[in-house]
């Protein structure tokens, strides 16, 4: 079974997804910002918890282990 989510990191912006094993009841989650080098190319996301508001900062490519993180709300 693949555990890596295919991601075009250019359509990550206000996309939603769900904690597999959420903490501080923050289960879903909106990317809120994209974060791009001088060419273009993306480097990081700034995840919102919907329920709290809280805010973290990880690289894309986090976003593509199944074990860590569910495309959409769930």
């Amino acid at each position: 079974m693949n555990d890596r989510h295919r991601l075009n990191p250019r359509k990550l912006l206000l996309s939603k997804w769900t904690a597999v094993r959420p903490l501080n009841r923050e289960k879903h989650f909106l990317v809120s910002e994209v974060f791009c080098d001088d060419e273009g190319v993306v480097l990081e996301v700034e995840l919102q918890a919907v329920l709290t508001h809280r805010v973290e900062r990880l690289p894309w490519q986090a976003l593509q282990d199944m074990q860590t993180w569910k495309m959409g709300w769930q």
